[in-house]
């Protein structure tokens, strides 16, 4: 019996709650979107998980120059105004700490603390009032984590991913290890639930919610080899949770993986910007592409102007703004440059 690859692909491993889609991938050009500059950050920072509330872009924690520092300041920024303005303090200085909005409130989840190496992942939630500028205390997660998705839907919150840690007394970076944990937070009952597992484990990756579904890309994968060294490898692959059903789909892969990257969704459509890469060889990227989950299929946008990771994202009307990263890879160089992608109405 001759059998097609066609046919081949149709036999792929598949998880319970977990459909595979096999649309092939097709990169093509981009033209819309022109960058332009923008009022730069008030901090020079990097590892960014920002947030959009009632029209301002909000930043909090991340890594400073050089990487052992990490911040507590926490500001706004008013595209109206082309102005950041600083805000009440993070309780506790952070990195990789996530900022997602529910129910007219920002709540800062996760995130390390530590300068590099000695990074400690963390489960406490703070939550804004921006209204009273004011930080409280929210109800923890389940497990320490960082460097995960965040994402809110009907006012409920998931996290998806990242890092946890290893042991009870994890104190350092290699103390910590990919998960593939999903979690759901209801902020009126107060209680974390757990979720189908996400298909693949990974660290770093962007996410978007386009029609209540949330879409997570890209990222990487720290893998222990056999003489106990570290190995960063990025990932390109797409996973979309559905919370309405609780059933995940893989999608078509990025045309190339990027940790560390940014997204930000916009007319519809799923955007990321640059990200950092170990192996082969150390860089950072200045790529940037944009998925359409109607035709699963990716193309290339603009790429960057100043090529960077662990930056920041976040869509307001036709408007993308990038802001904050490392030049390098790793965690030095950090900036305070903000650019602006700028879409067709």
């Amino acid at each position: 019996m001759n059998i097609t690859f066609h046919q081949l692909r149709q036999f792929a491993v598949s998880l319970a709650a977990v459909a595979v889609v096999t649309t092939p991938v097709l990169v093509r050009a981009q033209s819309a979107g022109v960058w332009s500059k923008a009022a730069p950050a008030g901090v020079a920072r990097q590892e960014l998980y920002p947030e959009v509330l009632n029209g301002r872009i909000y930043v909090a924690g991340g890594l400073l120059s050089p990487n052992t520092g990490y911040s507590a300041h926490f500001e706004a920024y008013d595209p109206a105004a082309d102005q950041w303005t600083r805000l009440a303090t993070l309780p506790q200085a952070r990195h990789h700490i996530a900022l997602t909005a529910a129910g007219g409130l920002l709540y800062g989840i996760g995130g390390f603390s530590g300068g590099f190496p000695n990074w400690q992942a963390q489960s406490e939630v703070f939550v804004y009032d921006a209204n009273a500028d004011l930080w409280r205390s929210g109800v923890a997660m389940t497990q320490p984590r960082a460097e995960g998705v965040t994402a809110a839907v009907n006012g409920k919150i998931y996290v998806f991913g990242g890092r946890v840690r290893a042991n009870s007394d994890a104190n350092h970076f290699n103390d910590h290890v990919d998960t593939k944990l999903a979690e759901m937070f209801d902020p009126s009952s107060g209680q974390w639930s757990r979720l189908p597992d996400a298909p693949s484990a990974r660290n770093s990756a962007g996410g978007v919610v386009i029609n209540g579904k949330i879409y997570i890309v890209g990222g990487r994968q720290v893998l222990k080899q056999p003489d106990g060294s570290l190995r960063q490898l990025n990932v390109a692959s797409l996973e979309v949770f559905d919370p309405a059903t609780l059933k995940w789909e893989v999608r078509a892969p990025m045309p190339q993986a990027q940790g560390g990257l940014a997204a930000a969704a916009q007319g519809g459509k799923l955007y990321v910007f640059g990200g950092e890469q170990w192996v082969p060889e150390q860089k950072v990227f200045a790529e940037s592409w944009v998925y359409d989950p109607q035709s699963d299929r990716w193309s290339s946008a603009s790429p960057l102007p100043t090529p960077r990771h662990g930056l920041g994202a976040a869509a307001i009307g036709n408007r993308i703004h990038v802001f904050g990263g490392g030049l390098g890879a790793g965690g030095n160089a950090a900036t305070a440059t903000h650019e602006v992608l700028v879409l067709a109405p």
